[in-house]
């Protein structure tokens, strides 16, 4: 549900962030390694560092807001 609004917005951020999707079925051990404790979770880094989170399926708006936020900060 949440995949089609992610990929629109990394298609609209092209080279300015990187997406990467991990299928917490497959690599549980990576999910909690990261701290993923419910689904779908978006976890922003910036500098190797997580900077920020979104838990839930929110509209195409609050993850570019959250994304825009962000990368406005050199």
């Amino acid at each position: 549900m949440l995949a089609p609004v992610v990929e629109k917005v990394a298609a609209a951020h092209a080279g300015r962030a990187k997406f990467v999707k991990l299928n917490t079925d497959e690599a549980p051990s990576i999910a909690g390694q990261y701290g993923v404790q419910g689904i779908p979770c978006l976890i922003l880094y910036k500098g190797g560092e997580a900077v920020d989170r979104i838990v839930g399926f929110v509209p195409e708006s609050k993850i570019t807001e959250m994304l825009s936020r962000h990368l406005a900060i050199a």
